[in-house]
C-alpha cells in the first residue's frame, strides 16, 4: 500500500511540474510574441514598416514604393515629403496589423538608406531642396578639386573613406551654395542637416531631437571614426558650419519619443543604424572576419574587422559596424552602385523583362552568355576603381545575342563585381570563408550559385530575409532592455540555403579576366 502511495505521489508530482514548465514555457512564448518592436526600413526605392517580435519573427510588414528623381544625368533626387509619408502610412498599416495580432509594440528601430542628404528650415521643418540621393554625381568636379589641394590622405585617415561624390559632405556644401540664401541662413543657425535617419527622428518626434548614430554619421567624410566625433578640419575644408548636424549617439540607445499624433501613442525610438551596418546585425556577422552581402538597389559587401581599425590599400572604405554599449565594432567597406537596379533597368527602360523573378530561369537555361559581358556604370563605377565619369558599357554583341544573352550578363555582372571586393578585402589582410547574402537578388539561386563559383566562397542566405530590418529591430531590442547581448542576438541566425564552388579555375579565371578587360575599356573610354 505504501509502495502504491509513493507511486502515486511521484506520478502527481512529475505532472505538476510538467504542468509547471509548461505554464512557463507558454508565458516566455508568449512574451516574446506579444513584446514586439516596430522597424522603419526607409530604403532607395522603397520604404517598409515591419513589426518584428523579440525572438525576430515577423508580425506585420507594410511596403510602399518611393520616387526617384533624375533631373540631369548624373543627378539623383528625391521629395523628403514624400518619403516622410511613406514612412509614416507604412508605420501605422503595420502598427495597426500587428496590434491586431495582439502584439504590445515596446520601441522603434530606424534603418536608413546612408549618405543621402536632406538640409531643411529649423524652425518649419520645410526641406530647402530635394534630397540628394546616395547615387548622384553631381559634386564630381568639386570632388576633383578636393584632391588636388592635396586632402585625399587627411579625409582618409580621420573618416576611412575616399574622397567622392558619393558620401554626404560635398553633397551638403552644393545645397548650401545652390539654394538662394542658404549659406547665410545656415551661418544663422536656421537650417538643419540629416541623412534621412536624422530627418525621419526630426520629424518624428515633432522637432524635438536632432540626431544621428555613429554608423550614418560615420558615412559623411565629416566624421572622425576614431574620436568618434565631427572633425573641424574635415568641416573647414567642406565649409560646413558645426551648427547644422545633428548630434552623434550610439546604435543602441534612447533617440526620442515618437509625436502620438502618428500612431496615437508615444513609443521610444531605441536603435538607429544606416542601412548596410543593420543589415550586418541582421545577419549575425558580430566576430571579426564574417563577411555579408546585400544585393538591393547596389551592392554592399562588408566585413567586421572587430576593435581594429583597419585601413584598406586596395580602394575600399573603413567605417563603423556598430556601436553598443563601449563595444565599437570597425568593418571594411565596398560599394558597388547598381546590382538590383541594373536589372529593373532591363524591366523598366528596355522592358526586356517583367518582372526580376525571371532572370533566374533564363540565366539557368543558356549554357552561356554569348560572350557578352556588361559593365553596369550608369553612376559611375564605385568601389575599388572610384570612377564616377564612367558609364555603362555592353561588350560581345554578335548576330546571335538575344535578350537572354545581356540579361543574363547583367546578374553576372554583379557576381563580377563582389570578386573584385572580395579580392581587395583578402589582400588587405580579411580572410572570409563565406558571405551571407540578402536583398532582393538573392531570391535568385542561380545567381547565389554564380557568385559561388566567381568568389570561391560558400554562399548563405538567411532564414529571415528581412535582414536590415531586422538588424535595427535587434538595435532597439538591446537599446530598450528587450535583448541582453549580441549573442543572444547571434544564437538565433539560421540558413535557408547554402552553396559552395565548382566551377572549373581555368573556368573562372578565363571570365574574370574578360570582366577586368571590360571594366578598363569603360574606364579608358570615359577618361577625360
Amino acid at each position: 500500500m505504501f509502495g502504491i502511495s509513493v507511486c502515486l505521489y511521484l506520478k502527481y508530482s512529475l505532472i505538476r511540474a510538467y504542468y509547471h514548465a509548461e505554464q512557463i514555457f507558454k508565458r516566455i512564448v508568449i512574451r516574446n510574441y506579444l513584446d514586439a518592436i516596430l522597424t522603419i526600413d526607409q530604403g532607395t526605392t522603397s520604404t517598409k514598416s515591419i513589426v518584428f517580435s523579440v525572438s525576430g519573427d515577423i508580425i506585420s510588414v507594410c511596403r510602399r514604393p518611393t520616387t526617384q528623381i533624375y533631373p540631369e544625368n548624373g543627378w539623383v533626387e528625391q521629395s523628403p515629403n514624400d518619403i516622410l509619408t511613406s514612412v509614416i502610412s507604412t508605420m501605422q498599416d503595420a502598427y495597426q496589423e500587428a496590434v491586431s495580432k495582439n502584439a504590445d509594440i515596446k520601441c522603434i528601430g530606424i534603418t536608413n538608406q546612408r549618405e543621402t542628404v536632406v538640409v531643411w528650415d529649423k524652425q518649419s521643418g520645410e526641406p530647402i531642396y530635394n534630397a540628394i540621393a546616395w547615387q548622384d554625381r553631381r559634386t564630381t568636379n568639386q570632388i576633383d578639386y578636393l584632391r588636388k589641394l592635396g586632402v585625399e590622405d587627411l579625409v582618409k585617415k580621420s573618416t576611412g573613406l575616399v574622397l567622392d561624390p558619393y558620401f554626404s559632405a560635398a553633397k551638403i556644401a552644393w545645397i548650401l551654395d545652390t539654394v538662394k540664401g542658404a549659406r547665410k541662413r545656415a551661418q544663422k543657425n536656421e537650417l538643419l542637416f540629416g541623412t534621412i535617419d536624422s530627418y525621419l527622428i526630426w520629424k518624428l518626434t515633432g522637432g524635438k531631437h536632432h540626431k544621428t548614430d555613429v554608423t550614418n554619421a560615420s558615412r559623411t567624410s565629416l566624421f572622425n571614426i576614431k574620436s568618434l566625433t565631427w572633425d573641424t578640419e574635415l568641416l573647414k575644408i567642406f565649409n560646413i558650419p558645426e551648427s547644422v548636424l545633428p548630434t552623434v549617439s550610439k546604435s543602441a540607445e534612447y533617440f526620442g519619443e515618437i509625436s502620438k499624433t502618428i500612431l496615437d501613442r508615444t513609443l521610444p525610438i531605441f536603435g538607429v543604424a544606416g542601412d548596410q551596418q543593420s543589415a550586418m546585425i541582421g545577419q549575425s556577422c558580430f566576430q571579426a572576419g564574417q563577411v555579408k552581402s546585400t544585393y538591393g538597389t547596389g551592392c554592399f559587401l562588408l566585413a567586421n574587422t572587430g576593435h581594429e581599425l583597419l585601413y584598406s590599400q586596395n580602394n575600399l572604405i573603413s567605417t563603423i559596424c556598430y556601436q553598443v554599449g563601449d563595444e565599437i565594432s570597425y568593418g571594411l567597406e565596398g560599394s558597388i552602385f547598381m546590382a538590383g537596379a541594373s536589372l529593373d533597368w532591363m524591366k523598366d527602360n528596355l522592358n526586356l523583362i517583367n518582372n526580376l523573378s525571371e532572370t533566374e530561369s533564363i540565366s539557368q537555361n543558356l549554357t552561356t552568355n554569348g560572350g557578352v559581358i556588361i559593365v553596369p556604370a550608369f553612376t559611375g563605377l564605385g568601389a575599388p576603381w572610384w570612377k564616377p565619369n564612367a558609364r555603362a558599357a555592353i561588350y560581345g554583341l554578335t548576330r546571335q545575342v538575344t535578350k537572354n544573352e545581356l540579361i543574363r550578363a547583367t546578374v553576372e555582372s554583379v557576381a563580377y563585381q563582389t570578386n573584385d571586393l572580395v579580392n581587395c578585402m583578402i589582400k588587405d589582410g580579411v580572410t572570409p570563408t563565406e558571405i551571407r547574402v540578402d536583398g532582393g537578388m538573392v531570391a535568385n539561386h542561380w545567381f547565389l550559385k554564380f557568385l559561388s563559383d566567381i568568389t570561391q566562397l560558400k554562399i548563405k542566405k538567411p532564414l529571415i530575409m528581412e535582414s536590415t530590418a531586422l538588424g535595427a529591430a535587434m538595435l532597439a531590442a538591446l537599446g530598450s532592455g528587450l535583448l541582453p547581448s549580441l549573442e543572444d542576438i547571434s544564437s538565433r541566425w539560421r540558413a535557408s540555403f547554402e552553396t559552395t564552388p565548382n566551377m572549373l579555375k581555368k573556368e573562372r579565371a578565363e571570365l574574370t579576366d574578360q570582366w577586368t578587360k571590360a571594366v578598363r575599356a569603360t574606364i579608358a573610354f570615359h577618361e577625360n
